[in-house]
């Protein structure tokens, strides 16, 4: 018997070829010992564009385009404006085809994810193959992982639903994006104005929150500061109401200034224990790297990913914290590998035979993939970036099996003329985890003083007395301490994946937050390249960790914001329902119809849209076809006929035309003098502007009034 091994890319394929004695090297895929193994890299075969289902350019009377079977082709590249063939995908699709042609049975060894299922079954239904097909499920690229998984493989129809769910996905991302991405585009009459279920939304939460920033008023306020002494030591406190105006607060202060001492009203104590944190699923591992390193989201990703690829840590694109019991039975070994990791080896050292905490272990809470751990491999040269990550998993792990942290908290409430004043005090009794955190976490800067700020609220290392209800304190000091109210922080990564994660929690309604409490935009495969998506669409920029949105995303998000496609509701309840399909609850064909409604509703929505994009009609024919009118844009001039394609751009050499002026490039195809060019050196000049055979603009200088042209 021939099996066939088809994994996601080359080294994967060679690190299982290596568990399975596989050495002779060919064209695309390996063989010897009764296997033949090959491979992908990432999407062979994608969801075919409107073309092939004979619909050309951004036409108005072609939406909402929605086939009703839909084809797959090999993977295109671009080149120029148009998509072509990507032969390297044709040739290793050939060889796919020749391998499974040679075979009696397939393994797919493909990502364990709903992406990974996807690459395997869109190849495998584009070659048109009917050979039996076995799954290996597997979450880390250790030997012994893979052996595991090569004496466990499951039939590839209990994956069925999974299938579904990512073909599902693909489709409702395709009606949606590309209805809604035409329809807005025709709407500006300029441009590509890129939309989708998921990206839409995400825009939506970084332009919000921009306009909520800029747009607060800050607001002054005081409170109130008191200096008492006990046994000769003096402590501190605050007031807890905030006066909004200065008269108010210099009639408090005198009042309490005045009388001299303040009496303790209450005093609480209690032993507090701070279980450790979870362990890291990807997009909480993403979250930190961007708060603590300024990794974006994608950047931790790939990071993590090579790990994974090179055997150190388990596979990273999981959306799960915790593991199951067979998992945590290793977890010893882990630990004791850290033993020989100069970085952790005290802290490993100091766990070995001690009773490991288990709030990271919950089977129920373990969806395809456990959380991300190290894994029995001890890694060997690593990039700097490679090392940061490794670290973070490797600390997590220590800090999540570690014994709670024991803290005294101490709260204090002192009256003086009717003004209650707080006073707090933590003392750390037992470190526990967190002695982990201290010694091993590289903060920068920025970090480092909010992380002071908090503690110094918190009234951390501050010892409080033995103080008793009814106490009277003399009163050192008393002055005004000023605050400023503060708008909520534009986004970074790191609040952005939060935001994203958490969309559900902030919807209106219990009934369908309760419904959503899991379900965030997106997923944690996908939420990087969803935010990145966003900065290639040129809809948002970074400025140093904070996320921006340019002109451009600020006009998406003045057509869309109150339609459905930026509602975190509407994509929160499709990842529900793909969440759903995987567990058979819900047909793929169900799922479709309401996509399919909801795109011709949005495409509706859109082509009716007149708030940004106004367009002042004209009788001036089309110098190019004759046929159609010359419509006037803000940035352009453009031919009434879709076929045309004719554009006049306002903007030229830095100078922006008058509707006089394109009228004249229009009708006499050429202008007069017009001055206020800039060349690319930064020198003003001036020209007449042409159009040229091909209908482009160009320049003609006053010397020289014939063609010879330059092209701007």
């Amino acid at each position: 018997m021939i099996t066939a091994v088809i994994a996601e890319k080359p080294s994967v394929a060679k690190d299982i070829a290596n568990v399975l004695n596989v050495r002779e090297r060919h064209d695309g895929y390996l063989s010897g010992n009764g296997y033949l193994v090959t491979w992908a890299f990432g999407h062979l075969v994608q969801l075919a564009m409107p073309e092939a289902y004979g619909y050309t350019g951004f036409r108005r009377e072609n939406l909402p385009i929605l086939p009703q079977e839909f084809k797959y082709i090999p993977r295109q590249i671009r080149e120029g404006k148009e998509y072509k063939p990507d032969l390297g995908v044709l040739k290793q699709l050939k060889v796919i085809k020749e391998v499974f042609d040679r075979s009696d049975r397939i393994v797919v060894a493909t990502d364990a994810g709903r992406e990974g299922e996807a690459i395997h079954r869109y190849i495998y239904n584009y070659l048109g193959c009917r050979k039996p097909c076995l799954r290996l499920w597997i979450s880390s690229l250790t030997d012994r992982a893979i052996r595991e998984g090569l004496d466990n493989l499951r039939p590839g129809s209990d994956y069925d639903n999974l299938y579904r769910a990512a073909e599902a996905r693909a489709i409702a991302d395709w009606e949606i994006g590309l209805n809604a991405t035409q329809a807005l585009s025709i709407a500006a009459g300029q441009g590509i104005y890129s939309l989708g279920r998921v990206q839409t939304p995400t825009l939506m939460m970084i332009c919000s929150r921009y306009l909520e920033n800029r747009d607060f008023t800050p607001q002054t306020y005081f409170r109130l500061k008191i200096t008492a002494e006990k046994d000769g030591t003096p402590f501190a406190a605050i007031s807890e109401l905030r006066y909004e105006t200065l008269p108010a607060a210099n009639a408090a202060l005198a009042a309490v200034t005045a009388t001299g001492t303040v009496q303790v009203a209450d005093v609480q104590r209690r032993e507090v224990s701070q279980e450790p944190p979870l362990l890291y699923d990807l997009t909480a591992l993403q979250k930190e790297a961007n708060g603590r390193y300024g990794f974006s989201a994608d950047k931790t990703l790939s990071v993590a990913q090579s790990l994974y690829e090179k055997k150190v840590l388990s596979y990273p694109r999981t959306g799960s914290r915790y593991l199951s019991e067979d998992v945590f039975d290793e977890i010893p070994d882990r630990i004791a590998l850290l033993e020989r990791y100069p970085a952790f080896s005290t802290h490993a050292a100091a766990l070995k035979g001690a009773s490991l905490n288990r709030r990271s272990v919950d089977a129920g809470k373990v969806t395809d993939h456990h959380a991300l751990i190290i894994t029995e491999c001890l890694p060997g040269e690593l990039s700097a970036d490679e090392r940061t990550v490794y670290d973070m998993v490797a600390a997590r792990l220590l800090e999540a099996f570690s014994a709670r942290c024991v803290k005294d908290v101490s709260t204090v409430i002192a009256v003086c003329e009717g003004v209650k004043f707080i006073l707090k005090g933590e003392f750390i009794k037992e470190e526990g985890w967190r002695a982990i955190i201290k010694n091993s976490k590289k903060k920068d800067k920025e970090q480092l003083e909010a992380e002071e700020r908090e503690s110094r609220e918190n009234g951390e290392g501050i010892i409080i007395p033995q103080w008793e209800e009814g106490g009277q304190l003399p009163l050192c000091a008393c002055s005004l301490a000023q605050g400023t109210t503060k708008p909520k922080p534009l986004h970074t990564e790191s609040s952005l994946l939060a935001a994203m994660e958490t969309a559900g929690k902030e919807l209106e309604g219990e009934e369908l937050r309760a419904q959503l409490k899991d379900c965030g935009i997106g997923t944690p495969a996908t939420r990087a390249a969803i935010i990145e998506t966003l900065f290639a669409r040129e809809y948002m920029v970074r400025q140093k960790k904070s996320l921006v949105p340019t002109e451009k995303g600020l006009a998406v998000y003045s057509i869309v914001r109150e339609m459905k496609i930026g509602n975190a509701e509407m994509t929160g309840q499709w990842e529900a329902d793909l969440a759903k399909i995987e567990r058979g609850e819900l047909k793929e064909r169900d799922f479709r119809k309401g996509i399919e409604s909801y795109a011709t509703q949005i495409t509706d929505e859109l082509l009716s849209s007149k708030i940004l994009f106004p367009k002042k009609q004209s009788d001036i024919h089309c110098p190019k076809c004759g046929k159609g009118s010359l419509l006037f844009y803000p940035r352009c001039a453009k031919c009434s006929d879709p076929d045309c394609g004719l554009t006049l751009f306002r903007s030229v050499a830095g100078k922006n035309l008058t509707d006089e002026q394109l009228t004249q490039l229009a009708v006499n195809g050429e202008t007069g003098i017009i001055k206020g060019f800039t060349s690319k050196t930064g020198k003003s000049f001036e020209a007449s502007l042409s159009l040229d055979g091909d209908f482009k603009t160009v320049f003609v200088f006053p010397e020289r009034k014939k063609p010879g042209k330059s092209r701007r």
